[in-house]
Protein backbone atom coordinates (compact mmCIF):
# COMPACT_ATOMS: atom_id res chain seq x y z
CA UNK A 1 0.00 0.00 0.00
CA UNK A 2 1.27 3.45 -0.79
CA UNK A 3 -0.20 6.64 0.23
CA UNK A 4 2.38 9.10 -0.60
CA UNK A 5 4.24 11.03 1.85
CA UNK A 6 2.59 10.64 5.49
CA UNK A 7 3.79 11.13 8.99
CA UNK A 8 2.37 8.89 11.20
CA UNK A 9 3.53 10.71 14.60
CA UNK A 10 3.37 8.76 18.56
CA UNK A 11 2.89 11.18 20.90
CA UNK A 12 3.25 10.81 24.98
CA UNK A 13 5.43 10.39 27.85
CA UNK A 14 6.74 6.96 27.82
CA UNK A 15 7.19 6.78 31.47
CA UNK A 16 3.51 7.81 32.55
CA UNK A 17 1.87 4.28 32.09
CA UNK A 18 -1.09 5.01 29.29
CA UNK A 19 0.22 8.68 28.33
CA UNK A 20 2.84 6.86 26.31
CA UNK A 21 -0.18 4.49 24.10
CA UNK A 22 0.96 6.93 21.19
CA UNK A 23 4.53 6.18 21.04
CA UNK A 24 4.14 2.38 22.08
CA UNK A 25 1.36 1.98 19.03
CA UNK A 26 4.10 3.65 16.62
CA UNK A 27 6.72 1.66 17.65
CA UNK A 28 4.81 -1.35 17.11
CA UNK A 29 3.45 -0.17 13.65
CA UNK A 30 6.91 0.31 12.65
CA UNK A 31 8.08 -3.17 13.44
CA UNK A 32 5.04 -5.21 12.49
CA UNK A 33 4.42 -3.18 9.19
CA UNK A 34 8.40 -2.17 7.91
CA UNK A 35 7.34 -1.76 4.35
CA UNK A 36 4.94 0.50 4.04
CA UNK A 37 5.81 2.65 1.27
CA UNK A 38 5.87 6.43 1.52
CA UNK A 39 5.11 6.45 5.50
CA UNK A 40 7.63 8.12 8.41
CA UNK A 41 6.69 6.40 11.85
CA UNK A 42 7.91 9.20 14.27
CA UNK A 43 8.54 8.88 18.41
CA UNK A 44 7.28 12.42 18.88
CA UNK A 45 7.70 12.54 22.18
CA UNK A 46 5.60 15.39 24.72
CA UNK A 47 6.09 17.53 21.88
CA UNK A 48 7.80 20.57 20.64
CA UNK A 49 8.23 23.01 18.35
CA UNK A 50 10.95 21.05 16.64
CA UNK A 51 8.18 18.71 15.54
CA UNK A 52 6.73 21.34 12.88
CA UNK A 53 9.19 21.15 10.51
CA UNK A 54 8.38 17.46 10.60
CA UNK A 55 4.81 18.01 9.91
CA UNK A 56 5.54 20.89 7.38
CA UNK A 57 7.49 18.24 5.47
CA UNK A 58 4.48 15.81 5.31
CA UNK A 59 1.20 15.73 3.27
CA UNK A 60 -0.74 13.47 4.99
CA UNK A 61 -0.40 13.46 9.33
CA UNK A 62 -1.71 10.20 11.44
CA UNK A 63 -1.25 11.11 14.95
CA UNK A 64 -1.31 8.54 18.06
CA UNK A 65 -2.01 9.77 21.78
CA UNK A 66 -3.66 9.17 24.84
CA UNK A 67 -7.19 10.84 24.37
CA UNK A 68 -10.34 11.54 27.17
CA UNK A 69 -13.68 10.89 25.33
CA UNK A 70 -15.66 9.49 27.41
CA UNK A 71 -15.46 5.31 26.35
CA UNK A 72 -14.07 2.61 28.29
CA UNK A 73 -10.64 2.69 29.47
CA UNK A 74 -8.57 1.09 25.93
CA UNK A 75 -11.22 2.27 23.99
CA UNK A 76 -10.02 3.68 20.53
CA UNK A 77 -11.32 6.63 18.54
CA UNK A 78 -10.56 8.40 15.57
CA UNK A 79 -11.00 12.00 14.58
CA UNK A 80 -10.57 12.58 11.08
CA UNK A 81 -10.22 16.61 9.56
CA UNK A 82 -12.63 18.62 10.50
CA UNK A 83 -13.48 16.33 13.47
CA UNK A 84 -9.94 15.87 14.40
CA UNK A 85 -9.60 19.91 15.31
CA UNK A 86 -12.79 20.04 16.94
CA UNK A 87 -11.46 17.41 19.46
CA UNK A 88 -8.40 19.06 19.70
CA UNK A 89 -9.98 22.66 20.16
CA UNK A 90 -12.98 21.56 22.43
CA UNK A 91 -10.15 18.85 24.77
CA UNK A 92 -8.57 20.14 27.93
CA UNK A 93 -5.29 21.77 27.84
CA UNK A 94 -2.53 19.47 27.23
CA UNK A 95 0.03 18.62 29.44
CA UNK A 96 2.32 18.36 26.63
CA UNK A 97 5.34 21.50 26.66
CA UNK A 98 3.25 22.51 23.30
CA UNK A 99 -0.46 20.99 22.28
CA UNK A 100 -0.80 19.65 18.90
CA UNK A 101 -3.04 22.26 18.23
CA UNK A 102 -0.31 24.21 18.35
CA UNK A 103 2.03 22.58 16.16
CA UNK A 104 -1.37 22.06 13.66
CA UNK A 105 -1.54 26.14 13.91
CA UNK A 106 2.04 26.84 13.00
CA UNK A 107 1.20 24.71 10.08
CA UNK A 108 -1.96 26.74 8.88
CA UNK A 109 -0.25 30.11 9.17
CA UNK A 110 2.50 29.03 7.34
CA UNK A 111 0.81 27.52 4.82
CA UNK A 112 2.21 23.62 5.68
CA UNK A 113 -0.62 21.94 7.08
CA UNK A 114 -0.85 18.20 5.97
CA UNK A 115 -3.96 17.77 3.13
CA UNK A 116 -4.96 14.99 5.46
CA UNK A 117 -5.60 14.83 9.36
CA UNK A 118 -6.49 11.96 11.57
CA UNK A 119 -5.96 11.63 15.45
CA UNK A 120 -6.39 7.86 16.99
CA UNK A 121 -6.88 8.42 20.25
CA UNK A 122 -7.07 5.55 23.35
CA UNK A 123 -8.92 6.40 26.20
CA UNK A 124 -6.36 5.63 28.97
CA UNK A 125 -7.00 3.36 32.59
CA UNK A 126 -3.71 5.13 34.32
CA UNK A 127 -1.23 7.95 33.56
CA UNK A 128 0.71 7.37 37.05
CA UNK A 129 4.47 6.08 36.88
CA UNK A 130 5.27 3.36 35.08
CA UNK A 131 7.05 2.48 31.64
CA UNK A 132 4.34 0.52 30.23
CA UNK A 133 0.75 0.72 29.20
CA UNK A 134 -1.88 -0.63 31.98
CA UNK A 135 -3.81 -3.95 30.50
CA UNK A 136 -6.78 -2.39 28.98
CA UNK A 137 -4.58 -0.06 26.79
CA UNK A 138 -2.04 -2.88 25.83
CA UNK A 139 -4.52 -4.65 24.24
CA UNK A 140 -5.88 -2.17 22.59
CA UNK A 141 -2.59 -2.08 20.89
CA UNK A 142 -3.38 -4.05 17.69
CA UNK A 143 -6.36 -1.95 16.91
CA UNK A 144 -4.58 1.11 17.08
CA UNK A 145 -2.50 -0.52 14.04
CA UNK A 146 -5.48 -1.54 12.44
CA UNK A 147 -6.93 1.85 12.46
CA UNK A 148 -3.62 3.19 11.16
CA UNK A 149 -4.12 0.76 7.92
CA UNK A 150 -7.42 1.03 7.54
CA UNK A 151 -7.03 5.41 7.65
CA UNK A 152 -4.07 4.49 5.09
CA UNK A 153 -5.88 2.33 2.88
CA UNK A 154 -9.04 5.22 2.78
CA UNK A 155 -6.63 7.33 2.03
CA UNK A 156 -4.90 5.48 -1.18
CA UNK A 157 -8.63 5.00 -2.55
CA UNK A 158 -9.28 8.43 -1.98
CA UNK A 159 -6.32 9.34 -3.48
Amino acid sequence: MSIGNTLVLGIGNRLLSDEGVGIHAVERLAREHPSLAGITCVDGGTLSFTLADTIASHENLIVIDAARFGGAPGAVRCFEGGAMSAYLKGARKSAHEVGLIDLLDIALLSETLPRRLALIGVEPADLGWGECPSDPVNRALPAVVREVLGILGRWAVEG
